[in-house]
This record gives structure tokens, C-alpha cells and sequence, in this order.
């Protein structure tokens, strides 16, 4: 069972189910948990998870519900026409970093501040941090930005554990953190620039519920990625979820210590895709595919080209 967030023209966001290709408006269904992600997500906190997935099926079954085509939302956002939006409304997004190996490995070449991220790597505690806020985040086929100052700008393809109030996961989505990785080697301590700005993440292009059949936990699932330029791929790469060596509940652990979500939060469990001497570049495409999940594809500019 796949939930996502679309818009209608004129009407505003709505949420809605995937099935066979087809998306069905459960928000007009007069549900209350249906009228937006956050209502589904404090509505449902504290549901079994096969509960949470009988509660879309039912409302599916028993309303004749508005029903559009996904291959005709899956486009640029558009004041015209219908298309997804990212799977956020009001929830945060972090990120768990040095989750991989290879990310360990890449991080540690980059950075003047020699074996700082093998200790995190070994360390009781993980690296979480700030990732973005809502305003922050766009959808499939929406364009992410990459700084304006950084001269080696990467995507990080990551799978996102979607969370609620009572910090359970209820699902899972695509995540693609872009970062400046100049900025973050220049000094550690300016990774809050180097994480956060308009545009520096995407999320979607729906959330697969746990316990859907082929997503049940998240632990091993394919994670692709290519980027193309001028329409032909210039970098490719895979990896799968059951290399990250912490487990989520451990990430789940440190991630709600003297914390509140009450609105949900997502999680970003790390990269094991690192393009190495690879900068992302105006007009560049991301494609980032999960099994069980589907694709997230995002054009990619700098920010000084914002005319929005």
C-alpha cells in the first residue's frame, strides 16, 4: 500500500492512494485521517501497522473516490495541472550520517580533520542532524537546488524512514540529501551549510507502509542511482539497505531523546551511493530508484538561477 501527496488545481493538496497505477483522492472521502499527511500520521500513531493499511483499504472499498492516472501526476509541478508533491506537510526532515562503510571511507578523504568520521562510525552514538524543514523539501520532478558558493555539490540517495509521534516507523520513502561536499571537508564544523538551504532536499515520490508486501521492514531493499546530463547517464551506482550498520531502532533510539515530533518526522538513514569527483551541475537530472518504493527524479539548479 503506497500513500502520497498530490495537488489539484484550484482545490490545494490532497492525499492519496496508489494502486495499480492509478491515484484515488482519499481526501474526498470525508475521512478526517485522509485530509492531509499530517492527520494521517497523528490519526494513525499508535496503529498496528496491518491496521494502518486496512484503514486506506476500507475507505478504497467502500467510497467511489476522484481517481487520476500516476503517469499523469508524475510531472513538473504545474499551476494547470494535477502533480505529486513531496510526502511532507508539516513533518521535519533529519538525517543519520557515516551510516555505510563507504560513506565512512569517502567522508574521511574529503575531510582536513583526520579519523573524525571513523569515530563517529564506531561510536555508541550515530550522527544525526538537521536536515530541512518542509519548506525546504520538493517532490518528484521538482527541481532540487545546489548551492551557489560550493564548487562539488553530490546527491545522496538514501532510503527515508517515514515516523510518527509515538516514534514508530509507518513507512518508508526515497530520500535524496544534497550536500556541498567542499563545504563539509573545508571544516565539520560547516555542515549545517553544507545540509541546509532552499531546495536541498527531496523526498517521494510516495510512502510505502510498512508491512505492504514487498516492503515489510526496509532492511534489504535495492537502492539505485544515475544521473543523467544532456539526457544521457554520466554516473551510475547501487547499493543495498541491509549494509547500513545501524539498525533503525537504534536510530529511532538517539533521534527522539529529549525530543517531540508531534506532527511526524523522516528520518534519512544515510548514503551508500557517493559519487567521488563528481559535481552536480545546472540542467543535471537524479534518478533515485528503491525496490518496492519506485523512483524519485529530480533536475537539479544552481540557486542564483531561482526565478520563482
Amino acid at each position: 500500500m503506497r500513500i502520497c501527496r498530490f495537488m489539484l488545481p484550484e482545490e490545494g493538496p490532497r492525499l492519496g492512494a496508489i494502486v495499480e497505477g492509478k491515484v484515488y483522492d482519499l481526501t474526498a472521502g470525508d475521512e478526517p485521517a485522509f485530509q492531509s499527511m499530517t492527520a494521517f500520521v497523528v490519526h494513525t500513531s499508535g496503529y498496528r501497522p496491518e491496521n494502518r493499511v486496512a484503514l486506506v483499504a476500507d475507505v478504497l472499498e467502500n467510497n467511489d473516490l476522484p481517481v487520476y492516472e500516476l503517469a499523469a501526476l508524475e510531472r513538473e509541478p504545474s499551476a494547470a495541472f494535477p502533480y505529486l508533491l513531496a510526502p511532507v506537510d508539516q513533518q521535519e526532515v533529519w538525517a543519520a550520517g557515516v551510516t555505510y562503510l563507504i560513506s565512512r571511507d569517502a567522508r574521511e578523504e574529503e575531510s582536513n580533520q583526520s579519523n573524525i568520521y571513523n569515530r563517529v562510525y564506531d561510536a555508541p552514538r550515530p550522527e544525526l542532524f538537521f536536515k530541512a524543514t518542509p519548506n525546504r523539501v520538493v517532490g518528484h520532478r521538482d527541481y532540487v537546488f545546489v548551492r551557489s558558493d560550493s564548487g562539488w555539490s553530490v546527491p545522496e540517495p538514501e532510503l527515508a524512514l517515514f515516523i510518527n509521534p509515538a516514534l514508530e516507523i509507518i513507512g518508508f520513502t526515497i530520500g535524496n540529501d544534497v550536500s556541498s561536499r567542499d563545504i563539509e571537508g573545508e571544516n565539520p564544523l560547516y555542515l549545517p551549510q553544507a545540509k541546509v538551504h532552499r531546495r536541498c532536499c527531496a523526498l517521494g515520490p510516495c510512502v510505502t507502509l510498512k508491512e505492504s508486501a514487498n516492503v515489510p521492514d526496509g532492511k534489504n531493499l535495492d537502492v539505485s542511482a544515475a544521473i543523467y546530463r544532456a539526457g544521457k547517464p554520466v554516473y551510475e551506482a547501487a547499493i543495498n539497505t541491509s549494509r547500513i550498520k545501524r539498525t533503525f531502532e537504534e536510530l529511532l533510539l538517539y533521534l527522539g531523546r529529549d525530543q517531540e515530533y508531534p506532527n511526524g518526522v523522516v528520518l534519512l538513514t544515510g548514503t551508500g551511493i557517493v559519487p567521488s569527483d563528481f559535481d552536480l551541475t545546472e540542467g543535471d537530472e537524479v534518478e533515485i530508484t528503491i525496490s518496492g518504493i519506485g523512483t524519485l527524479r529530480n533536475p537539479v539548479r544552481r540557486a542564483s538561477t531561482d526565478v520563482r
